[in-house]
């Protein structure tokens, strides 16, 4: 029987709008927001993860995101600022980055070097 990996990630955006969903697969859903293949996400632009928790049970991801859904939106930030006090882009540790941020980062590294 094969082992699966589950995810509960939460994504934001520049204005801060806060978007939980669970899947199988975090670098593929990720690509699927950028991409625009989500109504809300989509609408909001939003694909900047903050936050993601990983387990091998099924319902118990499922579970776990039906309770941040039900918390207020400050008690989720508490949760997110435990892991992430940055607010950084947590996908860059193991998905490659949205084009608009590789262009950005290579200008950024064209101007260390002539400057």
């Amino acid at each position: 029987m094969r082992e699966y990996q589950y995810y509960v990630y939460i994504l934001t955006n520049r204005r801060v709008t806060l978007y939980t969903g669970v899947t199988n697969n975090l670098e593929r859903r990720l690509a699927e927001h950028r991409a625009g293949r989500c109504g809300f996400t989509s609408r909001y632009r939003i694909g900047k993860l903050i936050y993601f928790e990983t387990t091998d049970e099924v319902w118990a991801t499922i579970g776990r995101e039906k309770q941040i859904k039900g918390w207020l939106r400050e008690k989720k930030f508490a949760l997110i600022l435990t892991l992430n006090p940055r607010l950084r882009d947590l996908s860059y540790d193991f998905a490659p980055p949205p084009r608009r941020a590789t262009a950005r980062a290579q200008a950024e590294s064209q101007d260390s070097v002539e400057g």
